[in-house]
């Protein structure tokens, strides 16, 4: 089972009901990496690849149900050193070539011709990545919560986030030694890979709870104490740090260059207007390099898939997947 966590009852109205996979196991992907992989709903209904977030958060119970479980076929991967993949955390050869090769062993192992790609965060990213790739198999893009992955994107949640979560950029910051406080990440690097387990998993914990606490609009208690989970805190933490500090894009603007090569996918980018962890402006960026996106914005969310105006966009462009092929609104 993936990480469980209570919803609200507007959004447990919102979503399709809870289901079970049909199929799971771990995919032997090379280099001693195991990746997580169940499939759920109808294994003939139309095939969609979720993409999870972090990197490393890996998939939820919550995440299969966007989709209609009758008419869906719905893949989810744990990425590497994500969630249920093996080995936990891990950073060796672990870049977003290898998760993008890897979606692709799935979707061949799987004999799927083409599938629909669903993404949020960081995965928004990675299914830009794997499409611009493969353009070839990709049918449509359905994006929450953009992340470009451009420096100042990065710097903005190392440091910009201060500037309105003044008290959570006080705890992060605070974790580290006054004297390595100039530079948050490469101090937090140093602690992650500390040869002393207890001091790299207090990093770990306070780098993935300054994220959990700034993803959701109105604060939720629930949501943050999952991101301080040993397992949740250790994979986030390692991951994300590892792919902004040694996997940036060059140039940092990569992933808007080669929108060309899918300029003619439909997209459907839905995004928080009070988004603290991606900043709306990335939304829009994207969305004035995509001339077959629709963008839109929620006026009352933050960076989280699980509130309510977020949730309901969503499944409404799943819902429009499964009636005509395209998640797009019009």
């Amino acid at each position: 089972m993936g990480p469980h966590m209570a919803l609200s009852e507007t959004v447990e109205r919102i979503l399709f009901p809870a289901c079970e996979p049909y199929r799971s196991g771990h995919f032997a992907v090379g280099d001693g990496h195991e990746v997580y992989v169940e499939e759920c709903g109808n294994p003939d209904g139309v095939p969609v690849l979720f993409v999870h977030g972090g990197p490393g958060a890996g998939c939820s119970e919550a995440d299969r149900r966007f989709f209609d479980p009758e008419r869906t076929r719905v893949v989810l991967v744990d990425q590497r050193g994500a969630g249920r993949s093996r080995p936990a955390g891990s950073l060796e050869a672990n870049t977003t070539a290898h998760l993008v090769a890897d979606f692709e062993r799935v979707r061949r192992e799987l004999g799927i011709a083409r599938w629909h790609l669903f993404g949020g965060s960081w995965g928004s990213t990675l299914s830009l990545c794997y499409a611009q790739a493969h353009p070839e198999v990709a049918l449509s893009l359905t994006l929450r919560g953009i992340w470009l992955m451009r420096k100042t994107d990065m710097d903005w949640w190392i440091d910009g986030v201060g500037r309105l979560r003044p008290e959570a950029w006080r705890a992060f910051s605070e974790h580290i030694a006054p004297e390595k406080r100039g530079d948050l990440l490469e101090a937090y690097w140093e602690l992650l890979n500390s040869p002393d387990r207890d001091v790299a998993l207090a990093a770990a914990r306070a780098w993935s709870v300054y994220e959990g606490s700034g993803c959701t609009l109105l604060p939720d208690a629930e949501f943050t104490a999952h991101f301080a989970e040993e397992h949740t805190a250790w994979n986030v933490a390692r991951l994300e740090a590892h792919y902004i500090r040694n996997q940036a894009f060059e140039p940092d603007d990569l992933l808007l260059r080669r929108m060309p090569r899918i300029a003619h996918l439909p997209g459907f980018i839905v995004h928080g207007r009070y988004d603290l962890v991606c900043p709306v402006d990335e939304a829009d960026l994207l969305h004035r390099a995509w001339p077959g996106s629709e963008l839109v914005i929620v006026e009352d969310a933050g960076h989280a898939s699980r509130e309510p105006g977020t949730a309901a966009e969503l499944v409404g462009a799943c819902r429009r997947l499964v009636e005509s092929g395209d998640p797009r609104r019009r």
